[in-house]
């Protein structure tokens, strides 16, 4: 049950970078290619099969053949004796990794199996994950006692749910949010800045020229970032993480089989990736198809249901990213005869929309909201400061709405 785990805090990856470079500074080359006499636990440096020098240590000696440790990654590998050289140039400086076991976690059948070991080097090797020390060893050289979380789920019960093993403190197993019984689940919302705040902002999704998706952008150049702004920014940045992870795992989740409305779930989108959605209608019930909406994007998908599945509780803690909002001050123009209409917007016509599009993608704008309720309503800005509909209005697709 042990779990090598390499540090990552800046301090300590510094470090071993500079011990690293150290290495390859002095050992070039091949190993020892004169007859030695290797002991078991002797201290000794290993090119890898990366041609790279490691720090590490003799576990057993079998002829030719040497099973070394890793001093700095933690595995185990059998190593001629060509690729090895002795030396106690830096048993001075203590391993970068230490071992850890999953705290009150037994592996089905007290052992781990290997199909479990396999799944955990897929799920974590090189990942950068939470540690939480639980216990403390009474021997320094002993396994630490942790609790591990990757996406904020816990590794031990994710593992139980997989049964690979038993959590005996399943306080965490509820919030994998996986499970049947489960209380219907919402997602938060985002907190908006004060209304004649201007703010930085990114249009996600346009439904309509007076109707888009917004999401607070803290990277924009204005001269000041709100405290909502940073908030939104870490937590697109944390749940960016996070959705990185339910992509790793996400065909260990279960399908939806309950179709309520409004219901939060993960879908695939057009381009292979899992995102954070919710239920809106079943379009088509043989074969089913459902609509579903992309929250921190605003946009919308029809998806058959082998493409949505349960989302784990830990998503859900992240406010949803895109806003919908209402443009103030324009309306279509009453001399607009273009005849291609947007179909569920009838009031405009595509070549407005098209304008619209072509006036807030890709480009650094800013918001302002007049009113919160009963929609939420902004007057959005250009790269160049002026209201983005003004565009509109300069080519007769649009006017002004006092």
């Amino acid at each position: 049950g042990t779990i090598f785990n390499l540090f990552q805090p800046l301090s300590q990856e510094t470090a071993l970078n500079k011990l690293m470079a150290e290495i390859q500074n002095t050992f070039k080359g091949l190993g020892l290619l004169i007859p030695y006499c290797w002991k078991k636990g002797e201290a000794c440096v290993v090119r890898g099969p990366d041609t790279v020098w490691y720090r590490a240590k003799i576990i057993e000696v079998s002829g030719s053949i040497l099973q070394v440790q890793y001093i700095d990654r933690g595995y185990i590998e059998s190593i001629p004796q060509c690729h090895l050289y002795p030396t106690t140039f830096y048993t001075g400086i203590p391993p970068f990794c230490i071992p850890c076991q999953l705290y009150k976690t037994l592996p089905i059948g007290n052992f781990w199996q290997q199909d479990a070991v396999d799944y955990l080097q897929e799920l974590l090797k090189n990942e950068e994950v939470e540690i939480h020390v639980e216990e403390l060893p009474d021997n320094p050289w002993d396994k630490l006692s942790v609790s591990l979380y990757f996406g904020g789920m816990s590794l031990s019960s994710f593992m139980a749910y997989q049964k690979y093993c038993v959590a005996e403190d399943g306080q965490d197993m509820q919030k994998l949010g996986v499970f049947e019984g489960d209380l219907s689940p919402s997602y938060l919302l985002q907190p908006l800045p004060v209304p004649g705040e201007i703010f930085p902002v990114t249009v996600t999704h346009v439904v309509s020229p007076k109707e888009i998706y917004i999401c607070f952008d803290s990277s924009g150049n204005l001269t000041k970032c709100s405290a909502t702004e940073s908030a939104a920014s870490c937590d697109s940045e944390s749940l960016n993480k996070a959705l990185k992870w339910c992509n790793k795992i996400v065909k260990t989740l279960p399908h939806l089989t309950d179709f309520k409305k409004e219901l939060p779930c993960l879908a695939e989108y057009v381009d292979g990736l899992w995102y954070r959605a919710k239920l809106l209608s079943i379009t088509q019930l043989v074969p089913v198809q459902i609509l579903v909406q992309f929250v921190d994007y605003g946009t919308y998908l029809v998806a058959p249901s082998s493409r949505l599945r349960h989302i784990p509780c830990p998503l859900l803690k992240y406010p949803v990213q895109a806003v919908r909002v209402l443009l103030a001050g324009f309306r279509p123009a009453s001399g607009d005869k273009n005849v291609e209409r947007i179909p569920y917007s009838p009031e405009w016509s595509l070549k407005a929309l098209g304008a619209m599009l072509d006036c807030v993608e890709g480009k650094h704008l800013s918001a302002s909201i007049l009113t919160l309720s009963p929609e939420v309503t902004i007057s959005l800005y250009g790269d160049d400061k002026n209201l983005v509909h003004l565009k509109l209005i300069e080519m007769g697709l649009a006017e002004l709405d006092e």
